[in-house]
């Protein structure tokens, strides 16, 4: 396994342990190498949703969702969309800290 990889496999962890057990038990059977069936084209399907994010119901949360899942299967998208969700984990910690600061401030 390539650390990209190792890196992506982690990256689904921490989301399962976030979600609750009904969307949990969904995530990991979308991880099973036998759902590439399913995962590419809700994938790609994902990400189309994620284009037309100005539509109602549709929205900017499907785009990085398929890509996530595109990942498991591509292993050229797997070291930039593991690089992307740190990326903007780093950033939503940053924001909260400085929030919390303001927060303090008043």
């Amino acid at each position: 396994m390539s650390k990209s990889e190792e890196r992506l496999q982690r990256q689904f962890d921490e989301l399962q342990s976030m979600l609750p057990s009904r969307l949990a038990g969904i995530v990991q059977w979308l991880r099973r190498p036998s759902a590439w069936l399913v995962r590419i084209p809700l994938g790609i399907l994902l990400i189309v949703g994620g284009i037309f994010s100005f539509l109602p119901i549709l929205g900017v949360w499907m785009l990085p969702l398929g890509l996530l899942l595109l990942a498991l299967d591509l292993p050229f998208l797997q070291g930039p969309v593991v690089n992307g969700i740190e990326w903007s984990r780093q950033k939503l910690r940053q924001f909260r800290e400085w929030r919390a600061n303001r927060r303090q401030r008043r």
